[in-house]
């Protein structure tokens, strides 16, 4: 008989208690800074109608979206022809009348326009859920993976952006993760493609340039001059691409170089108030104007943000911008707003690279009872009680085991204290509390057990 193992889709992860502590003190921690600054949680479901998801990603999107086939009967009102003629497009929209999620921002859209008469704006949202994408998967990129987002829509002040900006700084000082945030401005990059007389080009420009760190300058303007760049615009190019010194000297630099550009003079405008806002809010990490930052090109119209951990190599771990028009997709034209995704999937592996795990995120008991037999367990039992209303997380071991296999379960869970009761503890009304990284042992009252665990 052969034995027919269990396995999960690929692309896919269990997640054990080790690691689900980690994921929950990532999690937790960002849902706590978000609630600092006013942002309320929604949740939307891992289904949507593929008629709010088909069209809104590109025909790539479209290829990655999971569908989910119609309950019941699904082939009814299919006729045999039109199997034969094997149309996937036609037959999945027959077939498939809903698919999972592929980002939460076209939900959070969806979820704007059917609740807009609630909504309060600015409406201020965080959604923490995984989604999901038919990818190839491969090392880092899985068909289910968590995304933690922050929006602000219905409103057009830069305060939003100063305040996304502090939330990340916040966050990662939290985590103990020194960064380097990069702002960078759509705006900027599309006056930059006016004046060298390129406007058509903006996407190659930008793309190019976002290469330099990778590539270098020469591999960059060769790159350029593929992309059918004349050499002229390439040459008035060079003090963009390498521009260096503070953040006020590099929008001088680039105010002079955008003088005859308007939406690029509206561009350094709006990124000199957030920059200058930021100064007197005591960041823990340098924000930096980074002219070769291009993310989001079809979408983010505004202001631009990056950020990457500067003591383990990464991509990118958290990231967003200004958007005009994340409703008009379902009709609702002219709601702007701005949002940053983090990465959950890439801070929990910085911070195992960098060993920065507080110990009480990932322990689960603390105290743990050994198991001597039914008078004993009786005895502490009440104990057991009064030490878990204290919040001291407390296991009492279940069965009468010997003495090494319980020590040995105590040990490999990480616990701290173990509380002995034999017959000479049960007079005196006590217990023996063994500190497990140390080895002392002392004979302590209830009381005394609390505090000295609590600290």
């Amino acid at each position: 008989m052969s034995s027919n193992k269990p396995s999960i889709p690929k692309g896919t992860r269990d997640f054990g208690p080790e690691e689900m502590a980690k994921r929950n003190y990532i999690f937790n921690t960002i849902k706590s800074v978000y609630a600092l600054y006013g942002f309320q949680q929604i949740e939307t479901p891992a289904m949507e109608t593929l008629h709010t998801l088909l069209g809104k990603y590109g025909d790539e999107g479209d290829k990655l979206l999971f569908k989910v086939l119609n309950s019941g009967d699904y082939l009814k009102g299919i006729n045999d022809e039109e199997l034969r003629e094997r149309d996937v497009l036609k037959l999945q929209t027959q077939l498939c009348e809903k698919g999972l999620r592929y980002d939460l921002t076209v939900p959070f859209a969806r979820y704007v326009v059917m609740h807009r008469e609630e909504l309060q704006l600015p409406f201020k949202r965080y959604q923490i859920q995984p989604v999901w994408r038919a990818d190839r998967p491969q090392k880092g990129r899985y068909r289910e993976f968590y995304q933690c987002d922050a929006d602000v829509v219905g409103s057009d002040s830069l305060l939003n952006e100063v305040e996304l900006m502090q939330i990340v700084d916040t966050v990662f000082t939290k985590f103990g993760i020194r960064v380097d945030i990069m702002i960078n401005n759509r705006k900027i990059l599309a006056g930059i493609a006016e004046v060298i007389g390129e406007a058509d080009k903006i996407v190659d420009i930008t793309v190019a340039i976002d290469k330099l760190e990778k590539i270098g300058i020469d591999n960059v303007n060769e790159e350029l001059h593929n992309d059918g760049l004349p050499e002229e615009a390439i040459a008035k190019l060079q003090p963009i691409i390498k521009l260096q010194g503070s953040n006020d000297e590099k929008l001088t630099v680039v105010a002079d170089f955008l003088k005859s550009s308007e939406i690029g003079l509206k561009g350094v405008e709006e990124t000199r108030f957030i920059l200058d806002t930021l100064k007197n809010s005591k960041l823990k990490n340098e924000v930096d104007l980074n002219l070769t930052l291009a993310r989001g090109l079809n979408y983010y119209t505004g202001a631009i943000f990056e950020v990457k951990a500067l003591d383990t190599p990464m991509g990118s771990i958290t990231g967003g911008g200004r958007y005009d028009n994340l409703t008009g997709i379902f009709g609702m034209p002219g709601l702007s707003g701005v949002g940053i995704s983090f990465g959950a999937d890439r801070i929990y592996d910085v911070l195992n690279a960098l060993d920065l795990y507080p110990k009480e995120a990932t322990t689960a008991t603390q105290l743990l009872f050994i198991n001597f037999g039914e008078k004993e367990t009786a005895y502490c039992l009440p104990m057991a009680t009064e030490a878990r209303r204290a919040g001291i997380r407390t296991e009492v071991y279940p069965d009468k085991a010997k003495m090494k296999k319980q020590m040995s379960y105590a040990n490999a869970k990480g616990i701290a204290y173990v509380a002995l009761a034999g017959d000479n503890e049960i007079e005196q009304g006590k217990v023996t509390l063994k500190n497990m990284s140390t080895g002392e042992q002392q004979l302590v009252t209830v009381g005394e057990l609390i505090k000295k665990i609590l600290g």
